[in-house]
């Protein structure tokens, strides 16, 4: 029996195409309230094991279980009930720019709820209000930021009130301030909601000012080599590429003697 402390488990997992494996033997736990960070270098797969959590793309071999359930090895009816309890953001925002963000955000409601159309209009409206876009129903993509086209985006994850998250590159070609707005909401909405995420990114900035914990997939390896707290693996990272990742490619070696 797996500790209800985690909300996601994945078991000896490995990602290919054909013959070519990505990562082989991933295993970690994600813990419900937590934010987990999907970090690694350049090619790694980190977006492909997000896909691989959400089924996207099914493994070569492995499990991935919310709490108890086996996602690869259920029936397809279940799978389609667990995928309801997520929420993805992805890294361009996703938004159908032939529709207002009102009309994006709604789409999940009309399509999986029988709620009204006076109520799914004011849930969209509601989710929209919390990302910092009220007033902004009406407004297609083209006509409004890379930041606000992020927020829209995490607007629609959340829009079937979600118990989990997933976000890939949330803060990509976003500058400073907006990225920094970014991770405050997200820790806000974190807080406010109790939602479990996982995100996937190479921004230090955020890794260092919103993650709990995280895994660090290799290239070269093609296995997790780092697994825990971003502090401790900050404080004393396992290896040298791992260190160099996290001073942002300042002596590594130095770092590793010093930790």
């Amino acid at each position: 029996m797996r500790s209800e402390t985690y909300k996601i488990s994945v078991r000896n997992l490995t990602m290919a195409y054909g013959d070519f494996v990505i990562q082989r033997d991933l295993n970690f736990d994600v813990n419900s309230g937590e934010i987990f960070i999907i970090m690694g270098d350049s090619g790694s797969g980190k977006s492909s094991l997000l896909k691989h959590m959400i089924g996207l793309n099914s493994p070569q071999q492995g499990e991935v279980y919310y709490g108890e359930e086996n996602f690869w090895s259920t029936d397809e009816e279940t799978r389609k009930s667990l995928s309801r309890r997520f929420g993805v953001l992805y890294q361009s925002g996703a938004l159908w720019s032939s529709m207002t963000l009102a009309q994006n955000v709604s789409l999940p409601l009309s399509t999986y709820t029988d709620y009204s159309a006076t109520e799914i209009a004011d849930i969209t409206s509601f989710k929209l209000s919390l990302v910092g876009l009220a007033g902004f129903e009406e407004y297609y993509p083209s006509e409004i930021s890379g930041g606000m086209k992020k927020r829209a985006g995490l607007a629609r994850a959340m829009a079937l009130d979600p118990e989990i998250l997933f976000f890939d590159e949330p803060s990509a070609g976003l500058d400073p301030i907006s990225s920094k707005r970014l991770d405050d909401l997200i820790m806000e909405l974190r807080d406010g909601l109790g939602a479990t995420i996982v995100m996937v990114t190479h921004e230090l900035a955020s890794i260092f000012a919103i993650g709990d914990r995280g895994i660090f997939v290799d290239a070269d390896a093609r296995t997790q080599t780092a697994l825990g707290s971003i502090a401790e693996l900050r404080r004393a990272p396992p290896t040298a590429k791992v260190a160099e990742f996290l001073s942002r490619g300042s002596a590594p070696s130095e770092t590793l003697e010093t930790s």
